[in-house]
């Protein structure tokens, strides 16, 4: 079986409960192979944790929860060292966050201070309590969901949160006809009781080491480049894409390329990819705000500007 083929099989099994959201699912196994995080944007009541919930239940992996509320403190998502008496010395007791697979959720109802906590585990797959750093077991995913900003009683991610997330993904409404189908489907059972493992943990690595030898062009390179150049030139963007940010659209290129069963990037990879990764990344300036300009827009003029290389490696 391809590595393809394997994948199809995890996504098929996330499509018995997630109802019209294929792309979803398969940005979110792509932000997975590449070893990056996703977070997901969209009002309450879209399947945000269900799609975590069954993308985790797909995968024999350890599956850790973490809600997030105002009163969150960093310990409690970390973990903590307690005293043992018997022992006489302290024991670590891990948090939530040492898991395989770890849902955030609601993340922006905390504090800033207990979103910074994230910050080195997303990064560096470690946690560091009382001066001691546990590494966390591989593979490591964050899958974190947030509410917009414009609802009460949350608060915006800082700029060095959201460049440790891969993508930036919206769910959005099921058509009517989807819809119809999700009642049917949920009328007499949970559809995610039902869903069983279809990919181990061994798997998984195997996939995550297969997409490093994806290959890419050096034009590809160079292509990924120009674009995250001019986000920084851009007139209407007050910071553009870093270094960290091309770094991060090669190696989602390179787990899509994967998923769709190639071992080469091609430049319709970028194109298609570059929102989610960029898009998050930009903070414009208010003149783009005053004249109601998105991030996703100039990224698209970016894309319509920039040349796009002819030549496709296949190797």
């Amino acid at each position: 079986m391809t590595h393809a083929q394997v994948i199809d099989k995890v996504l098929a099994n996330i499509d018995k409960v997630m109802i019209g959201k294929r792309d979803i699912s398969e940005l979110s196994v792509t932000a997975m192979l590449a070893g990056g995080h996703v977070l997901l944007e969209d009002v309450p009541g879209v399947g945000k944790t269900m799609m975590v919930k069954a993308l985790a239940k797909s995968i024999g992996a350890t599956f850790k929860r973490i809600q997030f509320t105002p009163d969150l403190l960093p310990s409690d998502v970390l973990g903590v060292s307690i005293y043992n008496p018997k022992e006489m010395e302290f024991e670590f007791r891990p948090g939530p966050i040492v898991g395989n697979i770890v849902l955030a959720d609601e993340i922006n109802r905390t504090s800033p201070k207990t979103q910074a906590a994230l910050l080195e585990s997303m990064e560096e797959s470690s946690v560091t309590v009382d001066g001691e750093t546990i590494r966390i077991p591989q593979p490591f995913f964050v899958m974190a969901t947030q509410n917009p900003i414009e609802y009460e009683g949350t608060y915006p991610l800082p700029e060095a949160q959201l460049d440790r997330f891969l993508f930036k993904l919206k769910m959005g409404y099921p058509k009517r006809i989807e819809e119809i189908e999700v009642l049917e489907r949920a009328e007499k059972t949970v559809p995610i009781d039902h869903l069983e493992t279809v990919l181990s943990i061994q798997e998984l690595r195997e996939l995550q080491d297969a997409v490093k030898e994806v290959n890419v062009d050096q034009t590809i390179k160079s292509y990924i480049v120009d674009c995250a150049s001019e986000t920084r030139n851009n007139p209407y963007v007050y910071l553009g894409v870093s270094p960290r940010g091309s770094l991060a659209l090669m190696k989602s290129c390179q787990a899509y390329a994967l998923i769709k069963g190639r071992t080469y990037v091609t430049p319709d990879d970028v194109k298609y990819l570059a929102p989610f990764v960029f898009g998050h990344r930009i903070i414009l300036k208010s003149e783009a705000k005053y004249e109601g300009i998105t991030a996703n827009e100039i990224i698209e003029r970016i894309l319509t500007r920039v040349s796009v290389p002819i030549d496709r490696v296949k190797l």
